[in-house]
């Protein structure tokens, strides 16, 4: 009778223990969910400037217009933040529901 190494015996305990415990890991998760942003947030605000001698009539086109153009650019900003501040939240989410999800490494058996 040919002798057995001990190894051989230990092996056949290991290889059920190792294979169980692959078996239990989850698969690796999706990335978090990402938004885009609006088009108009990301264009960059434009402001006119007067021109060399500029006559009253520019002042109050140029007043009026600096006016709609600011608006336009807080309008975007807030958009941007908004979007910004869903995305955040829609990853937190995603993060709590991922971890409620996980199993221990080790199992008490």
């Amino acid at each position: 009778m040919t002798p057995t190494p001990r190894w051989t015996l230990i092996a056949w305990l290991a290889l059920p223990a190792m294979t169980a415990s692959c078996a239990a890991s989850l698969p690796p998760s999706a990335d978090p969910p990402r938004l885009t942003l609006p088009e108009v947030a990301t264009r960059p605000c434009v402001l006119e400037r007067l021109p060399d001698a500029p006559t009253i009539a520019d002042l109050e086109i140029a007043y009026a217009e600096r006016g709609a153009r600011l608006v336009a650019c807080e309008n975007a900003r807030a958009s941007a933040v908004e979007t910004l501040t869903a995305e955040r939240a829609l990853q937190d989410r995603w993060r709590r529901e991922s971890q409620v999800r996980r199993r221990p490494a080790v199992w008490p058996w």
